[in-house]
């Protein structure tokens, strides 16, 4: 079964579920080119609400900065789909919204958008970890091939899938 069906996402879901669940943990999101589809998985499952607390679509750049204090500086000099962006929106995840793992997701999910070193199909990821003493952020760079959904699909599934790693 491809991860990046509607099977394979939900069979994903699951999987988090039980992790975050056994280990008595928290999930939210940060969603840019996925639109929600990430909370939207996580909402899917019966149960929810004992492990997923919420998330942000922040679409525009000045809800990056706004909702979850992303940096200006790093909007204006890499760009939204970029490690540090990512990055500062799992951490501003964790803060503003609660949560002990939060995952954030930044891409160009096409038809158009792409730029020269960033081509339609490039998502960056970020997992940040509550410990008690310290957060560790895990960063990811992904290119995905295929249609808008394609995109979009494969990255709901690598956001969930690296749940499973954090």
């Amino acid at each position: 079964m491809s991860l990046s069906t509607d099977a394979g996402i939900r069979a994903l879901a699951v999987r988090v579920a039980e992790r975050l669940q056994g280990a008595g943990r928290n999930l939210v999101v940060a969603e840019s080119c996925t639109g929600g589809w990430v909370a939207k998985a996580c909402t899917d499952l019966p149960g929810s609400s004992r492990w997923f607390l919420g998330g942000v679509v922040t679409y525009s750049d000045d809800l990056k900065v706004g909702l979850l204090g992303v940096s200006a500086d790093a909007l204006r000099q890499q760009g939204a789909v970029s490690q540090a962006v990512v990055r500062d929106m799992a951490v501003g995840a964790l803060e503003r919204l609660g949560g002990d793992v939060s995952v954030a997701v930044s891409g160009i999910a096409g038809p158009d958008g792409g730029l020269s070193g960033k081509p339609v199909g490039t998502v960056w990821f970020a997992w940040a970890v509550r410990h008690a003493d310290q957060l560790e952020v895990r960063t990811a760079l992904e290119r995905f091939d295929g249609d808008r959904e394609a995109i979009r699909r494969q990255a709901v599934a690598s956001a969930l899938g690296g749940v499973l790693e954090a």
